[in-house]
This record gives C-alpha cells, structure tokens and sequence, in this order.
C-alpha cells in the first residue's frame, strides 16, 4: 500500500483474506457451483503484500478448510500455495493494470489445473461434485485419457473462477482511495497524471 501498513495489520487483513476465502469456497461447495471463490483472498494479499504472503495466506485456507469440511482436500493446498507465489511474483515485476490482471487470470487458469487435476485424480478419481462431472465423464466416454477428461473441464471452470477473481480485484482497487493502492497500481495512475499535466 502507499499508505505504511504495520506488520500487526499485514496479519490482521490475511486473517481476513484466509476467512473471505474459507466462506466462499464453502458457500460454491454447498451450492456445487463449477467454480471456486476460494482464493479471492489469496489473490489480494498476493498483490498487496507479495509471494510469501500470499503463499502462507493461500496454504492456510486449504489446511483450515480441510480440518473444518474434508480432510482429503488437503493435498489441494499446493494450487492454492502456488496461486499466492505466481500472483505475488508477478506483481512485484510488473504493473497492476487490467490487462495484466486478466492475462495473470488466464495463467492461473491453466496453472491451477495442472497442478490440481493429478490430485483431483488420485484423491476424488477425477471428478469434482459439481455440475462439471458431467463434461468428465462424457470426454472419458469418448475415449479421452483421464487426466485429459479431468483437465479440460476445470480450464473452463478456471477460467471464469480466476479471470473473474483477477478483474473483480482490479476493480475493487481501482475504486479504493489512493492511499490504499498498491504501489505499483498507483504508480500508473501518477505516470498517466504526470503525462497529462505535461501535455
């Protein structure tokens, strides 16, 4: 943020991030929608905060997650870990605009499930509970490999679930005062001013 944020208030949001995560992922679990919400959070303190942060916020969920619903989705906190390490990365290297945010979306959307489909296979047998069973089982009906008839679905899955969180974020930051930007968000914003003044 521009404005200092102190280490004890660093905690406090991740606290608030792993709990808005632990919330959503229950709620599209409960509804059995073909997408997640649960890294909203993640995301966020990724951008805010940085990697570690994001990685920590991230593992976090998926263990308390597990304790409190299902103790089999456990090996699932490696996406989460990495979804926290890509977006913070990411975003320590270049600016937080819209279209980096969406293209980080699209990452993800490839990312998470080649990292989640194998232990989607080997814990639930490629299938998730949700309406995207469906498209499963019909691609290994036609023949397709397992992990092929697993994948493609959650691409489509991710792709709503993290382009959607990406984009919703930017908008959400962009409607933030300045003093609770990222640095790099605001940094733009200040290079377009300082060009407008010029001209």
């Amino acid at each position: 943020m521009n404005k200092e944020i102190s280490q004890t208030n660093k905690l406090m949001l991740c606290g608030l991030a792993i709990a808005l995560n632990i919330v959503l992922g229950i709620i599209t679990s409960t509804l059995k929608l073909p997408l997640y919400l649960d890294t909203i959070g993640t995301v966020f303190i990724a951008i805010y905060f940085g990697p570690l942060y994001g990685a920590t916020v991230g593992g976090a969920t998926n263990f308390l997650t597990s304790i409190i619903s299902n103790i089999a989705g456990m090996p699932f906190m490696l996406v989460s870990i990495v979804i926290g390490l890509v977006v913070g990365f990411i975003f320590k290297k270049v600016k937080f605009n819209f279209i980096n945010a969406l293209l980080v979306g699209l990452l993800l959307s490839v990312v998470a499930p080649l990292i989640g489909t194998p232990i989607g296979i080997a814990v639930y047998g490629g299938l998730t509970g949700t309406v995207s069973d469906i498209a499963v089982l019909w691609l290994k009906q036609s023949g397709a490999s397992i992990f092929t008839a697993s994948f493609i679905p959650k691409v489509f899955n991710n792709i709503l679930d993290k382009v959607g969180t990406c984009l919703l974020l930017y908008f959400v930051i962009l409607a933030l005062p300045y003093d609770f930007k990222p640095k790099n968000f605001a940094k733009t914003l200040l290079n377009k001013s300082n060009i407008e003044k010029e001209a």
